[in-house]
């Protein structure tokens, strides 16, 4: 290696550990920097790694790009041709940032910036409590279509940004190997901070699915911890704001086009008919919300149920339809290896806490919160949340090269 070469990947793992940070707040800095660490890595001559689940990943993607070939307006679905660029970030992270402080520090990272871009989320809910007021709206029907966004453009894009952050830290929390009140107790905070953005975000199925994935570390935590949680829960709905108990009740009470679901009821029954119409390539990336109107049953009332039509809210339905059930397929496996990969590698373990069992918890937590909010919205066709996705995956693999004597020096 020449003498330029350990500066060039130098570079490679700053601008990598910039591209995963920043993405909490700016997609164009965060893909910026991505670019820069992909010609620092290449330039620098060392050897590019691909993690193990990049076979099933490769694969979606190839099937992809077969789907597009075939559909009837291939140029339609070229967006996801260059949302190729954001796995990128798999292999880059995975080749770059690999040791145990410096994953740490990526996640604590995320944690300081998701808790300032929560702020921000609350400054905006009180800003959006003056308007309601400003204009005499009922505040929970003029919030429904309003929500905080934080430092993004759209509140699902905040809410699963948020979710994953709080996921990575909470881990870190529970199972990390610092157990220092004094060294902690920032991080508590900026979980505190998280939560309450979460919760007056109001996205249900965030609300779910961070659910689902913290009852799964506090389970391996301390088991009767998680009989508390529904008494928790209760208090927080009902001493929180008005508004998160009205989008409490309307999971068991919705109410037609203000909270109701119907929409979603509709885009799963067309994206049926377009799987059975073509289930080997799909409609074509993209062209699911070209061709909704031709797949859409007869016997669905009009004017259609209040809500957005452009994809199918639901990650399993909405690549089957669009790409084809085998790629559809590849995608479920690439989800169901990295929770058997990194179950494997827990086990492997020996108890204890440590930067290992945090990050593996951690990221086994975050696909299972995306597995379970992929069944109401398209969470990995948003650029932001594939990009946090792929980072925490991309630590979780290295974690499972980290030597256990290693993990015992540093923990």
């Amino acid at each position: 290696m020449t003498s330029w070469q350990p500066a060039l990947f130098r570079a490679a793992f700053y601008a990598a550990f910039g591209s995963a940070v920043s993405i909490l707040f700016s997609i164009a800095i965060s893909q910026i920097l991505l670019g820069l660490a992909i010609a620092a890595l290449l330039l620098s001559g060392a050897k590019l790694r691909l993690p193990p689940v990049w076979t099933p990943l490769g694969l979606f993607l190839l099937g992809t790009l077969i789907s597009l070939l075939l559909a009837d307006h291939p140029a339609a679905g070229l967006p996801q041709i260059r949302k190729f660029y954001v796995f990128c970030m798999l292999p880059v992270v995975f080749s770059t940032i690999r040791d145990q402080i410096s994953i740490r520090r990526l996640f604590l990272c995320w944690g300081a910036t998701g808790a300032a871009t929560a702020v921000w989320g609350m400054v905006q809910f009180v800003q959006k409590m003056r308007q309601a007021r400003a204009l005499h709206a009922n505040f929970y029907e003029y919030y429904t279509g309003e929500r905080i966004t934080g430092a993004m453009s759209h509140w699902m894009t905040f809410g699963g940004e948020e979710m994953f952050v709080l996921l990575m830290l909470g881990a870190f929390l529970l199972f990390g190997a610092e157990r220092r009140w004094r060294r902690l107790w920032p991080w508590l905070l900026c979980a505190g901070l998280l939560l309450i953005a979460l919760l007056l975000g109001e996205t249900r199925s965030i609300w779910v699915a961070t659910l689902v994935a913290g009852l799964y570390l506090l389970w391996f935590w301390k088991r009767w911890v998680v009989v508390c949680v529904p008494v928790v829960l209760a208090l927080v709905v009902f001493l929180g704001p008005l508004s998160v108990r009205e989008r409490f009740n309307s999971f068991f009470r919705p109410r037609k086009d203000v909270d109701s679901n119907q929409f979603r009821v509709v885009t799963w029954r067309t994206g049926l008919r377009m799987i059975r119409a073509h289930p080997w390539f799909g409609v074509g990336p993209e062209e699911v919300r070209l061709e909704f109107n031709d797949y859409l049953p007869a016997d669905v009332p009009r004017p259609l149920p209040t809500g957005w039509y452009g994809h199918l809210h639901n990650i399993y339905l909405h690549y089957a339809a669009e790409r084809g059930i085998p790629t559809m397929l590849l995608l479920m496996w690439a989800l169901v290896k990295m929770l058997l990969d990194f179950a494997r590698g827990i086990r492997k373990r020996p108890p204890g806490p440590g930067d290992t069992r945090f990050v593996l918890r951690g990221a086994t937590a975050l696909v299972m919160a995306t597995m379970v909010s992929g069944f109401f919205e398209l969470n990995l066709g948003d650029s932001e949340v594939l990009t946090m996705f792929l980072v925490a995956i991309a630590c979780g693999y290295a974690a499972l090269a980290w030597p256990e004597a290693k993990e015992a020096a540093v923990g």
